[in-house]
């Protein structure tokens, strides 16, 4: 919150600095003070007194003299010097901005020519400092309000817009070049949406290809039960085909009950502490046995033993996930090489294939659910391997990534850490 913190307190410290600021500069450019009509009054009075003391000293002329001299000052004071009548004729009670001086027998005036008032004459310039922090107070919070809302609308658009079902909203450009704590809101906003819109389109996918996958077994199924019809005698062979679809359509759902599990990360599994060389090592021989009969060279070449703590059951599906599908799609006479090194206190395995491989475009495309890749020509199975294997390791706050292996078949790693980066009710085992 570093950015936002030192915005705000830009903001509010200019703010607070054109309050004091603003009436300096607008006093000086319109040379009007707050206190500036008593310090005119008293130097009026000043003046008077003055002119006063001289025309009783020193006589008409001096204060002639004085009234000219005070005339020509940057703030002049114009004074007015006069004889009125006899020394009886002086006033008792002097009126203000006049000065009365008995001289010889004669009574004289000293008096101030009346000026014209200025724009900023009687009480406004004690109101300047007030109006001008409250008019740079107001500037001020009003674009504060502004920066801080305005992101907060685009937010709520976003917000009723994904509300509404529109996962392709997204309001990280409409920021205006903005680079703080909102911003990056905004971005984590738009990664969510894409995230869902992407999860969406995912489910959709789903939807079909379950529909697809479950529509051909039932369709022999129903076929069989036709055949039964017409043809009781052939039962015995009807019904191993039946039993064949009604163990592939189990098979099925039992692999989505797992992805779905997975997927909602739920369950009551435990972290055992494992020797996952143990699991790979086991998985290593079953296969390398079963890829005997199609001429497959199964090899395995890395660290002889990685204790980690991990679901023993969500690993030992994500291997041997990995291991059989770089077998099923594997030519006959073919190599299999598995390769695992400890890096960062992390097993890192890498399983790589000769087969026709998958498109650099679709390597990411194979860990989705009923995924094959394009090139790939499958012997069995529902796609749905890698997608289990891609919960299972992520689960435990790894990663699995594909890529072309250097004879154009697939490599898949899987990079699993020392400790399970969940805790052991989050991880359950497949039932």
């Amino acid at each position: 919150m570093r950015r936002l913190f030192w915005k705000f307190f830009t903001i509010i410290w200019l703010t607070m600095a054109a309050s004091v600021a603003g009436p300096f500069i607008i006093i000086n450019l319109l040379d009007a003070a707050p206190f500036s009509q008593d310090i005119a009054r008293e130097r009026r009075d000043f003046t008077l007194d003055v002119a006063a003391r001289l025309l009783e000293q020193q006589g008409k002329d001096a204060a002639e003299a004085f009234a000219r001299a005070v005339a020509a000052l940057p703030r002049p004071v114009n004074l007015s010097v006069s004889e009125i009548g006899p020394s009886s004729a002086c006033p008792g009670v002097e009126a203000e901005n006049v000065r009365s001086v008995a001289v010889g027998g004669t009574c004289s005036r000293v008096s101030i020519i009346a000026q014209e008032s200025g724009t900023m004459a009687g009480d406004w310039p004690k109101l300047l400092p007030w109006v001008s922090a409250l008019i740079a107070s107001a500037v001020s919070a009003f674009w504060l309000a502004r920066y801080l809302i305005l992101p907060v609308v685009h937010l709520r658009h976003g917000l009723s817009a994904l509300a509404q079902g529109r996962f392709d909203v997204r309001i990280g450009d409409k920021m205006d070049g903005r680079k703080d704590e909102v911003t990056a809101l905004a971005h984590d906003f738009d990664a969510s949406a894409a995230h869902l819109e992407e999860l969406q389109g995912i489910q959709q996918r789903l939807f079909h290809d379950v529909s697809h996958e479950l529509r051909s077994p039932l369709s022999r199924l129903q076929a069989a039960i036709g055949v039964l019809r017409q043809n009781p005698s052939r039962l015995d062979i009807m019904m191993d085909r039946m039993d064949r679809e009604i163990e592939r359509i189990d098979g099925l759902v039992g692999e989505i009950l797992t992805l779905a599990r997975l997927s909602a990360r739920s369950g009551d599994g435990a972290v055992q502490t494992l020797d996952l060389m143990d699991l790979l090592n086991g998985i290593v021989d079953d296969a390398a046995f079963e890829a005997q009969a199609r001429g497959i060279s199964l090899s395995h070449d890395g660290v002889a033993a990685f204790v980690a703590e991990v679901n023993g059951e969500l690993i030992y599906r994500a291997f041997e996930n990995v291991i059989r599908n770089a077998l099923k799609y594997s030519p006959d006479n073919s190599r299999v090489s598995i390769f695992s090194q400890i890096v960062d206190e992390r097993l890192r395995v890498t399983v790589t294939d000769e087969g026709a491989g998958v498109p650099a475009s679709e390597l990411e495309w194979i860990f989705q659910p009923f995924s094959r890749g394009s090139h790939a020509v499958a012997r069995s199975g529902y796609g749905l391997g890698l997608a289990i294997t891609k919960h299972a390791i992520e689960e435990h706050g790894g990663r699995v990534t594909a890529s072309i292996a250097a004879g154009g078949g697939l490599a898949v790693t899987l990079e699993i850490p020392r400790l399970a980066a969940r805790k052991p009710e989050d991880m359950f085992p497949f039932g």
